[in-house]
């Protein structure tokens, strides 16, 4: 009723090979190769800077694959260390990343930190370009960011938003970054990026009344993920 108050669910986004999905995102998630991504090339200027925004980080961002299911990730630097959540990848030694180019490369866990729910990964060196890292400590509310990953299998899926808060506490487990940006099932360890195409966030959960995104998720700031997984990677 009225008077029993709304109560929200923190729900991780991972997304389903089997189960609980709809038949819809099992088919899409099942696809063993996603059609290529249309980037525009150098010849074609970007419209705005969300566009530029996309443009920039979508080559870093990769879909991760396990015998679970499937989240998101982001290649941390030039060795081929890629950052996920950790429950995208627990329990997993070996994971298959699926690229923007429709690409399909392998990698093994290199470790994770459930606390803080930030995983790390290797592949090829040269496999895939390394995203450039912003600043989360100095993100500001209102700020435009956009969410990159694979939401329901789909690949390369990109939706903007603000942020909506900067040190977010209460059911999460540490202060997070909230943002608006649609993110699902399937988005977790994908960038949270600013419009300069810096990530400045790890999309790791939702909060939702069961019927999937009411506009108000949560990314573990850059700043946290990256220390995290330098002292992952040693």
């Amino acid at each position: 009723g009225a008077s029993g108050g709304l109560v929200l669910l923190v729900t991780l986004l991972v997304g389903a090979l089997g189960g609980g999905a709809t038949a819809w995102a099992v088919a899409e998630v099942r696809t063993p190769v996603s059609p290529p991504l249309a980037i525009p090339g150098a010849t074609s200027a970007p419209g705005t800077e969300t566009e530029a925004a996309a443009q920039s980080i979508l080559p870093s961002v990769v879909q991760v694959r396990t015998q679970r299911g499937s989240g998101s990730g982001w290649v941390l630097d030039g060795d081929g260390h890629v950052i996920t959540n950790h429950h995208v990848v627990d329990g997993a030694t070996r994971v298959q990343l699926l690229t923007s180019t429709g690409r399909t490369v392998s990698a093994s866990v290199v470790g994770s930190d459930e606390e803080n729910d930030i995983a790390v990964l290797r592949t090829e060196a040269d496999a895939l370009p390394p995203a450039r890292t912003g600043r989360s400590a100095t993100l500001a509310i209102g700020q435009p960011v956009i969410a990159v990953g694979s939401p329901l299998g789909l690949n390369g899926t990109v939706t903007s938003g603000i942020v909506s808060a900067v040190d977010r506490g209460g059911s999460q487990r540490l202060p997070m970054v909230q943002t608006d940006a649609s993110i699902n099932p399937g988005n977790s360890g994908g960038p949270l990026v600013d419009l300069d195409g810096r990530v400045v966030g790890v999309n790791t959960s939702i909060a939702t009344l069961g019927s999937g995104n009411i506009g108000i998720g949560f990314a573990v700031p850059v700043d946290r993920a990256v220390s995290v997984a330098e002292r992952i990677i040693g």
